[in-house]
């Protein structure tokens, strides 16, 4: 069973993926670990490209969606059909240097590390346009102040987390802008690590700014009832 499994959404990102595949196989060197390319309905050459690829890379893995479901439907996908116990999700447009997975990866396996469930990534220094950046600002602030998820940036794709955690979370579109508050909610401790960011070397993003924020009222509405609405106590085993 590989120990660490690295999950890509990806949805038309066939000029992006062979340098981000390089990068992966570069910063996890010598780790035993797979990586799975969720491809999520495209129309592009992004599966070819993952195909071609799988031969020579035995850990290198595919998946596809026929209709595109989304991002967090897709890392839903990759982490059911994950084998190792522990995920690292990145983006697919190589706006996260896989340079950054080691770094996310050390909370989770240091010793006395069995009450965290989640590493975030939090951006820092972000190559995104002035009117991007201040629109997810925004969202970061209201996002914070209702959840109280202390996290200051939860739409960063660099995340490692427990699978088995993972999978007992509450399913729903979106859900992966939403996990710190998520596995709290679940009892587990959220690790941060501050991480790089890049230009997008090709295509363009899936998302508009308002699209965000229409989406981001309903998600987090529906998130703060679920933690309204959590499991107080565990089963446990009788005396």
């Amino acid at each position: 069973m590989a120990t660490i499994s690295i999950v890509i959404p990806a949805k038309n990102e066939a000029g992006n993926l062979p340098m981000l595949l390089d990068g992966i196989g570069a910063a996890l060197a010598g780790r035993d670990h797979e990586v799975l390319v969720v491809d999520d309905g495209s129309t592009d050459a992004t599966a070819e490209i993952v195909r071609a690829r799988m031969a020579a890379h035995p850990n290198l893995r595919l998946i596809r969606h026929d209709v595109s479901g989304g991002q967090s439907a897709a890392v839903h996908s990759g982490v059911l059909a994950a084998r190792g116990a522990i995920v690292c999700t990145l983006d697919a447009d190589g706006q996260n240097p896989p340079a950054e997975l080691p770094k996310l990866l050390a909370p989770l396996l240091a010793p006395g590390a069995e009450r965290i469930g989640l590493v975030a990534g939090q951006r820092v220094g972000r190559q995104d346009t002035a009117s991007k950046k201040l629109a997810s600002r925004l969202a970061n602030a209201i996002r914070s102040w209702a959840l109280r998820d202390g996290t200051r940036d939860t739409g960063c794709g660099l995340k490692a987390f427990r699978r088995d955690a993972f999978l007992r979370l509450p399913f729903f579109n979106h859900m992966h802008r939403y996990l710190p508050a998520l596995f709290v909610r679940d009892g587990w401790e959220v690790a941060h690590v501050d991480v790089a960011h890049a230009p997008r070397h090709a295509g363009r993003s899936h998302y508009s700014n308002l699209q965000r924020g229409v989406v981001g009222a309903v998600d987090l509405l529906g998130v703060m009832w679920l933690i309204r609405r959590r499991k107080r106590s565990r089963p446990g085993e009788a005396p």
